[in-house]
């Protein structure tokens, strides 16, 4: 398949974290704030102002500083010395006092790293960032799916269920480009970037939202060059600017990956594949061969998907609302019948047929794969393929076909040494090796 650059996609709303002023701004009490601070230390040990303030990713001068001065007061932390005359360069200590407080807070609550923001100021940001807020067009969408070889009817309604923000059903026989389509449109969606917290704070507990393996950090040329001095207004650094997630979730999914999961070594919780995918695309792929049974997971989402917020509990029992700011996409290659109902079916809100190609499309697509493998093209062998090994045995065409059976020849070729080429001997080789009659 050919590479191509996403189209960009732009947002509604261009929501940005605002600047820090002061320590309201962060929306946290300075007990929460000076918490952090004792726990960085107690394991950093001696570390200067601006260093704690790199490590929270607050602002020192408006923010840490008075935390600073707070927590010198009640005898926690004392000044060791200085490398200069700001006070962000004043060297600090942890207290035995410090210390003990410290062991305390890590017992009930071990994250350390940067700062959370508020529960409510969250939830803003996802609803003014969502997926809702994209928008696409036709010639976008072409340009997005231009490495495919799509059915005009296929490929007509995929543009306005991308629209939509919300839910796609995808079904049809295996090969013909379920799992490739809903990526092409992640890849789409990609071109827009949102902001999403490192962590949350609710009821004293963190929740951790930004994952280095699902999220994708891109440079934010708004950002101030240096957090920590106090240099300037700087956008609060709590937040960090990504990629619109793609979250792509197999047969390895399960319930508990869709609550939030309490890590018992650190005591914080890591958010579920869907609070991540927020603002993005949450893609279940090869539906129906998952570890819990489909009845179960539809189940999980008719809620989220009629009423676009989403419910999880914490460990003493409290119930939290956040968007469901997704677009959910579930790809099968099984009878819908044998694994929703019509209640299901009624709240997603795009159903898509994937269609196996037509001897025209399966052509094109033979034509483009031997283009990019530099196998020489031949109508007469392609002719012969499909007259020996397609119409003969009536077998079903698919998408993938071209590209697997190319690969078996471009194999065959280089174990004889000899240039890849379309001959009866290499296809006919390649055929047998590649189909299975069942």
């Amino acid at each position: 398949m050919t590479a191509f650059a996403p189209p960009v996609v732009e947002s509604v709303d261009g929501w940005q974290p605002s600047a820090i002023e002061n320590l309201t701004d962060t929306g946290l009490n300075i007990g929460l704030l000076s918490d952090m601070v004792l726990k960085t230390m107690y394991f950093r040990g001696q570390i200067t102002g601006f260093e704690l303030a790199d490590e929270l990713t607050l602002p020192f001068t408006s923010v840490i500083h008075s935390v600073m001065d707070f927590l010198k007061r009640e005898q926690m932390v004392e000044v060791k010395g200085a490398s200069g005359l700001r006070a962000g360069t004043f060297l600090y200590v942890i207290t035995n006092k410090g210390s003990n407080r410290a062991r305390e807070q890590l017992d009930r609550v071990g994250y350390i790293g940067p700062a959370p923001v508020t529960w409510d100021d969250y939830t803003t940001a996802i609803r003014a960032q969502g997926a809702r807020t994209l928008r696409v067009d036709p010639s976008m969408m072409k340009q997005a799916l231009s490495h495919l070889v799509l059915e005009k009817d296929v490929f007509k309604r995929i543009g306005p269920a991308v629209n939509s923000g919300r839910s796609i059903f995808m079904y049809g026989p295996p090969g013909n480009g379920k799992t490739t389509i809903a990526e092409s449109i992640g890849r789409m969606v990609l071109g827009n970037e949102m902001y999403v917290p490192y962590c949350v704070e609710v009821d004293g507990q963190i929740i951790k939202v930004y994952d280095e393996i699902n999220h994708v950090s891109v440079p934010d040329s708004s950002e101030a060059a240096d957090n920590g001095s106090g240099r300037g207004t700087l956008m609060d650094g709590r937040w960090i600017r990504i990629q619109r997630p793609v979250i792509i979730v197999g047969g390895e999914l399960t319930m508990d990956g869709l609550d939030l999961v309490y890590d018992s070594n650190n005591r914080y919780y890591e958010a579920p594949y869907q609070m991540k995918a927020n603002g993005g695309m949450f893609l279940v792929d090869d539906f129906g061969r998952q570890q819990i049974r489909p009845r179960d997971l539809l189940n999980r989402w008719i809620v989220p998907m009629e009423k676009e917020v989403d419910y999880l509990a914490l460990r003493t029992g409290r119930k939290i609302e956040i968007p469901f700011n997704v677009l959910l996409v579930f790809c099968t290659n099984l009878p819908p019948a044998d694994l929703v109902d019509e209640a299901f079916l009624r709240r997603i809100r795009h159903k898509i047929h994937i269609t196996s190609p037509s001897f025209d499309s399966y052509r094109t697509i033979f034509r483009r794969v031997c283009q990019n493998n530099m196998v020489p093209q031949d109508d007469q062998a392609l002719r012969y393929l499909m007259e020996q090994y397609y119409v003969k045995p009536k077998r079903k065409l698919r998408a993938n076909h071209p590209r697997d059976l190319i690969d078996q020849v471009l194999d065959i070729s280089s174990y004889q040494g000899v240039q890849p080429r379309l001959s009866k001997d290499i296809l006919d080789q390649a055929a047998e090796s590649y189909f299975v009659d069942v």
